[in-house]
């Protein structure tokens, strides 16, 4: 008898494959991170020929570049779930690290893919709207807005947030910090506590809100 796998290859609509790929490229980052997206595998999950895949990425540094794009996506839309829970700047840039830390905790293999060497680079201006570090940006913009973050603090505000966040995430990550949830709350409060106190004044300005 014959050993040999079934054919398993599936056919798309057009523009289909492109989209399936990807999410295969996804699953695939979430069971082992950026190591596992890689393009023969992705074609097989999607049940389709090596050179098919080919003829949407040129090699895997596209399909891993858009995978990642992807994975940045999925963490945005967590954060914006998060943020639309509360109008107030102090809440939502506390919503902005929690959600960062529990997705770096619950969705390991895509949070490493998100940010690992082919996470995108470019100003704040650059990111599109689904973009984790945009969001960031635009809590701080708000607590600008709204007289609690110092107008000469804001230039670089959001580097030293997410720095402070994604040094947080690693730490856990990497079994440098313990990792019980009492541990982990502890250190969260503790991290973002700090960044809150340092960027953001104790009261908001009264008045109108700057446009």
């Amino acid at each position: 008898m014959s050993s040999a796998a079934p054919d398993r290859r599936q056919t798309y609509h057009h523009g289909a494959l492109r989209a399936a790929l990807v999410d295969a490229g996804l699953a695939l980052a979430a069971e082992g991170g950026p190591d596992r997206v890689v393009l023969r595998e992705v074609a097989r999950a999607a049940g389709v020929s090596h050179s098919a895949a080919y003829r949407h990425f040129a090699d895997r540094e596209a399909l891993l570049a858009e995978v990642s794009r992807h994975a940045r996506a999925e963490l945005a839309a967590d954060m914006r779930r998060r943020i639309d829970r509360t109008d107030d700047p102090r809440g939502r840039l506390h919503a902005v690290g929690t959600a960062y830390i529990d997705f770096a905790l619950t969705r390991t293999g895509l949070f490493r893919t998100a940010f690992g060497a082919h996470s995108a680079v470019g100003t704040q201006a650059d990111k599109p709207f689904d973009d984790p570090h945009r969001i960031l940006g635009q809590v701080l913009d708000e607590a600008e807005d709204a007289g609690l973050l110092d107008p000469e603090l804001r230039p670089g505000a959001d580097i030293a947030a997410w720095s402070a966040v994604h040094g947080l995430a690693g730490l856990l990550l990497d079994g440098s910090l313990p990792t019980t949830r009492d541990d982990i709350d502890f250190a969260v409060e503790r991290v973002l506590g700090l960044v809150n106190r340092g960027l953001l004044n104790r009261e908001a300005r009264t008045g109108p809100v700057r446009r």
